[in-house]
This record gives C-alpha cells, structure tokens and sequence, in this order.
C-alpha cells in the first residue's frame, strides 16, 4: 500500500476534456446528492478493474473531493485475480504517478472459476461472488466506510432487461447497497452517467485501459445480448433509453402486480381521492424529466 502526504494537482484540461470532465461532475454530484453516496468523513474505496468505467469513476471522484463542500478520503484497490496475461504493473505505476493512496491485492480466483466451471459457460457470476468476498474483506482491514464500483447507467438499465427476460424478475442494480451481514455499504456513484460519456473521457483522458476480456470473450454472454438489443432499439427510437433510466426513478406499484409491494386484496371503493390507482393513467407517457435538464441544485457541489 501507497500512502503519499497528498495527491498530485489535479492536471490542466483541453477545452473537450473540461467540459466531458464537467458534464460528468455535474451527474455524478447529483447521483451522491440524491441518494445520499458520499458523506462528511466518509473513506471511499473505489475498486478499479483497469477499465474504462472505473478510471472515470476515480478521476471524478478525485475531482469531486476538491470540490465538495464536505472531507471525504479516497483510496483505489485492485484486486489482481492472476488471470494470465494480467499486466500487474500498469495500475501501481499509474496510481503512484498520480499521487493517490491504493492497494493491490493478489488471489488467485481465477483457478478456481476455471476448475469449477465448466469449458464454455459463463464465468461471470462466480468471479463476481468471490471478488465481492475478498473486497469486502478489504474494506474492513482499510476501514473504508463506503465501497465505490463503476456500474454506469447502461449497466443498471441492461441488468433490468436481463431479469426481465431470463429470470422473471423486476429489478436491476441500485445506486446504494448494504450487505447481507450489514457491515459494509455499496455505493455507485456513476448511475446516471452514460456508457458512451465514460468511453469518451478515457479516451480524452488517455486511460492506461486494460482489457476485460483476459478471461476468454465468452460471445455468448445474455448481457452482450441485451446491450445489442437495447443499442439497436435506442437506434430506431431515440431516447428511448433515457426514458427506460427515468422509469428506473418513476415507479407506480399500484399498477404492477406485486402484493408484497401494493395491497390489492383489501382495496376497496371509496368516497375520497385517492394517491395511487388511475391517476397514473392521466400521466403522458412521454413526458419524463432528463437528469440533466433538471432545474434542481446539485449540493454536493459547491
């Protein structure tokens, strides 16, 4: 583990990548604002893969904690899984160049993912259940209160079509988590930013990018899938997709299906309006409010 006194300064921006760098402080800000991610005192781990989306969410939190008006600190852990071809040195050079507190962790999951799954099938969810073990672990050792992924908003809207389609489920991945055991708390601070604005900014930021696809391309993988479905979808309506990310924020339980969430069996007539039922219905379809355009005040930001 690195500890330096203090971060390098923040680098000086060409015009394109200061107003990608602002545009996506302003979504980020209104993520930690809205659903309360980041607070005073707080110490964030932010887990970085080497990949774009966790790049972005570092570089913009390093912003972000010049700017908020509340003390938060951020250190970056890696957790190297010894998939080979793994180039180990890329990330501690570039954290150290930087000046940013991190830790790199070696397990080697990768052996156990191949010897337990099968030639050909997903890997996925296993890798992913046993990174989560060992980084919660890591957060108790490094006292992080928060632990920060890289989940953008195409993610959280393909996750919701995949349980959709494959599992009969309506849900998909929220901005903020707490545990099973309760102990540590989740937070994705890129929910309302767009895939494309992430790709963008590690370009104009010249991210040493690391490929994620060490562990084989899997082709076949029902995400891949649903990304296509969606892209070709956004490319014959669009802003289809920014409604689908409104819809996430807008849900009318009254209108579903569910009885743990609406209590249908004992509704009844009544003499007096009521909050939930048709008036719903009176409600253009159309007409859902772009985070962006939001008139509201982004207090994270001073």
């Amino acid at each position: 583990m690195i500890n330096p006194a203090s971060p390098t300064a923040l680098p000086k921006l060409d015009e394109a990548t200061e107003k990608m760098q602002t545009r996506l402080c302003r979504l980020v800000g209104r993520a930690i604002a809205d659903y309360h991610l980041i607070e005073d005192g707080d110490k964030v781990m932010v887990c970085l893969s080497g990949g774009k989306d966790s790049y972005g969410l570092l570089d913009i939190l390093l912003v972000l904690q010049q700017r908020a008006p509340i003390r938060f600190d951020l250190i970056a852990v890696n957790l190297d899984q010894r998939q080979p071809g793994f180039p180990e040195q890329v990330l501690p050079q570039y954290l150290a160049g930087r000046g940013i507190p991190f830790h790199i962790e070696a397990r080697d999951t990768y052996s156990i993912v191949k010897r337990l799954i099968p030639e050909g099938e997903t890997t996925c969810s296993l890798c992913s259940r046993l990174r989560r073990g060992h980084l919660y672990r890591i957060a108790t050792e490094l006292g992080a209160t928060k632990i920060a992924l890289g989940h953008h908003r195409d993610d959280i809207v393909e996750t919701l079509f995949l349980n959709l389609f494959y599992t009969g489920k309506l849900k998909a991945i929220p901005p903020k988590l707490r545990s099973k055991d309760g102990r540590h708390l989740v937070i994705r601070p890129l929910a309302l930013v767009k895939e494309a604005d992430l790709a963008r900014y590690a370009e104009l930021r010249n991210f040493p990018i690391i490929p994620c696809d060490l562990c084989g391309s899997q082709e076949d993988l029902k995400r891949k899938k649903v990304k296509a479905f969606l892209q070709e979808w956004e490319s014959g309506s669009p802003g289809c997709s920014d409604s689908i990310a409104a819809a996430l924020t807008n849900v009318a339980p009254s209108l579903l299906m569910d009885e743990r969430l609406f209590d249908f069996k004992s509704l009844t007539a009544t003499t007096t309006d009521q909050p939930e039922g048709d008036v719903w219905l009176d409600q253009d379809p159309t007409n859902h409010e772009s985070v962006e355009a939001s008139p509201q005040p982004i207090e994270f930001l001073r």
